[in-house]
């Protein structure tokens, strides 16, 4: 280590310490680091002393301007519920007619409806409520229960197939299973249906099959379709059987997806929502899930 010098070009001092002819400088701390830390101190001190900060134990240093976050927040909470409490309780008063006609509640249903969609509904029927295997789609015009907007929001209230006492009950009989009826009926079931439905699959029916097989199917289903679905297969939104004649299918409408229906029978599920959303989110899902199809006003 050589002795410090003062560097001629800096005017600084020298540490005295040098590295392949490289003088380290004795340089100082820049004031405005000082500074700058100085205050980054006594603002530590002066909140140390106002504001709540220190742990002893099971309690805390309360500082002396007595600031409370729990306190804080709770107040935050019950001005914002006393805020929601502005249209949500006219949204649960007025009856949908009303809600339709009031401009400023249509906003609040513009503006909340995709986002309820999306965190309840859309992990089943999908983002644009296109639905998919096993999920009915919700952006057509097929209504299991009809598009009445009262009996939306009583699906949505009680579900379907639920722990709800009040649920809507949706159950296909398992014909082939139980016994009821043969392997052979249900195959003929199985053409009649397709027979009368607008798929494709029925426009190559009647070149595929004999006419004794699709009158066979249509005596079957008289006998045990028809109490259910409607004998021309229109269905019955009163017990929520479907529609057969359209093309909107929740199981599929080829031969296979019919048969196991037939043979298996089908009991879907929905969750009932009364418990976890209230009226007045119920009824903005009902205006959206009506928007998605044409239904409703398009939020």
């Amino acid at each position: 280590m050589s002795v410090s010098e003062r560097d001629k070009y800096s005017g600084h001092m020298t540490t005295g310490h040098e590295w392949n002819g490289i003088k380290e400088l004795n340089t100082p701390v820049p004031k405005i680091l000082i500074a700058c830390l100085s205050a980054a101190f006594l603002f530590a001190i002066g909140y140390w002393v106002l504001m709540p900060a220190w742990p002893l134990g099971d309690t805390f240093t309360k500082g002396t301007l007595g600031f409370d976050q729990r306190k804080h927040l709770a107040q935050q909470m019950i001005e914002s519920d006393n805020n929601q409490t502005r249209w949500t309780d006219p949204i649960e008063q007025l009856d949908f007619d009303a809600i339709r006609d009031n401009p400023q509640l249509m906003a609040i249903v513009r503006e909340s409806g995709p986002a309820l969609f999306e965190d309840n509904c859309a992990m089943c029927h999908g983002n644009n409520g296109d639905g998919g295997k096993y999920f009915p789609k919700l952006n057509d015009t097929s209504w299991l229960w009809g598009a009445d907007p009262n009996a939306i929001l009583e699906t949505l209230a009680v579900g379907i197939n639920s722990a709800h006492p009040d649920t809507r009950i949706a159950l296909m009989p398992a014909f082939g299973s139980s016994g009821v009826l043969s392997a052979e009926t249900i195959d003929s079931l199985v053409l009649y249906i397709q027979s009368i439905s607008t798929t494709e699959t029925s426009s190559t029916t009647e070149t595929t099959t004999t006419a004794e097989n699709i009158n066979a199917g249509q005596a079957a289903y008289s006998m045990y379709c028809a109490g259910c679905h409607a004998q021309d297969g229109s269905g019955n939104i009163e017990v929520g059987a479907p529609n057969l004649t359209d093309d909107y299918w929740i199981y599929g409408g080829d031969s296979v997806a019919l048969t196991a229906t037939l043979t298996d029978g089908r009991s879907g599920h929905m969750p009932a929502w009364e418990s976890r959303l209230s009226l007045s989110e119920r009824k903005i899902l009902t205006f959206y899930v009506l928007s998605l199809n044409g239904v409703g006003d398009n939020p």
